[in-house]
Formats: structure tokens, sequence, C-alpha cells
């Protein structure tokens, strides 16, 4: 009896190592997690203390946007652009908001640039967009992230 219960013992703890379920490493479950977050978008895009008491995200994003071409538009008003030239009432920016809250501004001009004094019309932009609001960064997974939009700033002409 005894020689059977130490067989039965035995068998059971060896079962045991049967049962054991492979834990993947922590790379792999690494990569998984890389592999599942989406990168293209952020989870808060970049806002202003006025935009932040909304409560949507779509409503925050649209607040944002509506404040970052106003305000550009705002800026570029106390100069005449439309004396640079006449043929343009549109410029197109690259705004850039890097992790540390500070900004860039870039403007994109159209394959036919001959048209228009390019370097004039950058150094203006650089000029009158500097001191520009504090806008807070994007934040993705709880950190702050660089973001770049595209926004098409309309010129009063006059």
């Amino acid at each position: 009896m005894k020689r059977l219960l130490s067989i039965v013992l035995l068998f059971s703890l060896q079962s045991c190592t049967y049962i054991e379920k492979q834990v993947p490493s922590e790379q792999e479950l690494f990569e998984k997690q890389l592999k599942e977050i989406n990168w293209k978008e952020v989870d808060e895009y970049p806002s202003v203390g006025d935009c932040e008491k909304l409560q949507g995200k779509a409503q925050r994003e649209q607040c944002f946007f509506i404040f970052l071409t106003t305000t550009i538009q705002q800026k570029l008003a106390l100069d005449t652009i439309s004396a640079q030239s006449s043929k343009m009432d549109t410029i197109v920016v690259k705004v850039t908001v890097f992790p540390n809250a500070t900004l860039q501004f870039e403007p994109q001009f159209p394959k036919d640039v001959v048209r228009y004094d390019t370097i004039k019309i950058d150094s203006l932009l650089r000029a009158r967009l500097i001191g520009f609001p504090k806008i807070n960064p994007a934040i993705k997974r709880g950190i702050p992230v660089k973001t770049q939009f595209v926004l098409p700033v309309i010129i009063k002409l006059e």
C-alpha cells in the first residue's frame, strides 16, 4: 500500500510539469504591444487653456485648430503680406508642436514658387509668429510627443 501511494504521489508530481504553461518573455510582450499601438494618432491633441475646458476629444481638436488658425491670421494681419504678392490670398503653414511646448512655423509654397518672393514671405512669417501663446503638446500614452499640422491660412486682402 505504501508502495502504491508513493508511486501515485510520484506520478502526480511529475504531471504538474506537464500542466505548466509557457510564459512569454518580456521582449515578446513588448513587441506585441508596440505592434498594437497606432502611431499615426495621438491620445490628446495639442491644446490651449480655453480648449482644455471642453469635454469631447473632437471638440477640443476643433477648438485648437480654430485657435491656431485665428491667431496666425491675427498676427499676419499686422503686416501687409498682400503687398508682397498680389496673387497670394492663402498661405499654407506647417506647424510643428514639440514635446517641450515650443513651436515652429514653416510656409509651404506651391511648385510654381517663381510667383512669390519666398525668402521675404518666410522671414515675414517668422518675424510675426514669435511670441505665440502657450500651447500644450500632444499626448501619446501619457508622454508629450511632437506633432505636425498643415494649415491653410487665409490672408485678408486689402
